[in-house]
């Protein structure tokens, strides 16, 4: 047995497993497209973030096996340590498996993710963890299996996406009175200003915290997290102010990142994070971020801007964002379950 071979409790003698590699970048690659091309009809799998994931930065925080029969790779559980009491739970599963093996191969891996979670969990010191894992909105398999390895769906997210007009950089309306934006403050070298980066990280902590299923994530492990996509870009990072008696006060801040070319061959931006302080809100804060990055990106010559929000958004952003151009391209479910440790 190699160093990189690995046991799965459960597991039939059928199928042999083993941690992942670089060299494996290629065939999970393919694996998630025709999962995502079975699950919602379409795909859009970034190899660069595939990458990362199995081999560079995104390894670190991540416990990761790949299931074969014979040569042919037909799973992949990753399982992410996110944050202190949340555990991402993804398992990826060839859609061309015969059904009883799916289910034979899913259920394992689901066991195998709750087992590696309760040792991070333990590690970290921790009495309950969050295992968080999801299934596109169309994809009763992925759902099924959800539900019997113990998880509920919690909350439904709009996958939704915007063209881009090159000319659209100098037609934006100007943020309202009061209301400024800037990007994060950078050294010489190009790195960010530390404390621009913890007022991101506070506003947008402050700002989620009425929001669904929010937690406390550290400033580490919310800087490590973002740098891991490989298109996290520093000049994508924005802050917005509002004027006060006391002057200038931080009001909403925006994370954005490179998307992948499409079949044009453009690249598009990403809205990672985008949020609004409570004691700013109704002064047109958020108009204002989604107007920097909808710039930015014309004045970059990308073609769209994507971004996910909450179903039931208690603050309506769904609404905003339709106002301004955005339409959903598909629906993903959170499915939780709480683990005592």
């Amino acid at each position: 047995m190699s160093a990189a071979d690995v046991t799965i409790d459960g597991l039939s003698d059928r199928w042999s497993t083993r941690r992942p590699t670089a060299d494996d970048a290629p065939a999970v690659t393919e694996l998630v497209a025709a999962h995502q091309q079975a699950a919602k009809g379409s795909s859009g799998v970034d190899p660069e973030a595939i990458l990362g994931t199995l081999a560079g930065y995104g390894s670190w925080t991540r416990r990761q096996v790949l299931v074969h029969d014979g040569d042919r790779l037909v799973a992949w559980l990753s399982v992410h340590d996110r944050a202190a009491g949340r555990t991402l739970v993804e398992v990826t599963v060839d859609p061309a498996l015969a059904d009883a093996d799916s289910a034979e191969v899913a259920g394992t891996l689901f066991a195998a993710g709750e087992r590696h979670a309760r040792d991070i969990g333990r590690m970290r010191g921790l009495r309950t963890t969050l295992l968080d894992s999801g299934a596109y909105a169309d994809d009763l398999r992925q759902q099924g299996w959800l539900g019997a390895a113990g998880y509920t769906h919690t909350r439904t997210w709009l996958q939704m996406s915007r063209p881009v007009d090159p000319g659209e950089a100098e037609s934006l309306p100007a943020p309202r009175a009061g209301v400024a934006v800037r990007q994060v403050r950078r050294h010489e070298d190009g790195l960010p200003v530390a404390q621009d980066l913890q007022t991101v990280h506070r506003v947008l902590e402050e700002s989620f915290q009425d929001h669904f299923s929010s937690y406390r994530e550290s400033f580490p492990e919310f800087v490590m997290r973002l740098r891991e996509d490989p298109g996290h870009r520093w000049d994508h990072w924005w802050l917005a102010t509002v004027e006060t008696d006391e002057g200038p006060r931080p009001a909403g801040a925006v994370v954005s990142s490179v998307l992948r070319p499409d079949a044009a061959g453009v690249e598009g931006s990403y809205v990672d994070y985008i949020g609004v302080h409570r004691r700013a809100r109704g002064r047109g804060v958020a108009k204002a971020l989604l107007g920097t990055v909808i710039g930015d990106a014309a004045q970059r010559g990308r073609n769209r801007v994507g971004l996910e929000v909450d179903a039931d958004s208690p603050t309506g952003a769904d609404g905003l964002y339709t106002s301004m151009g955005w339409v959903t391209d598909h629906r993903t479910q959170s499915w939780h379950r709480d683990l005592d440790l």
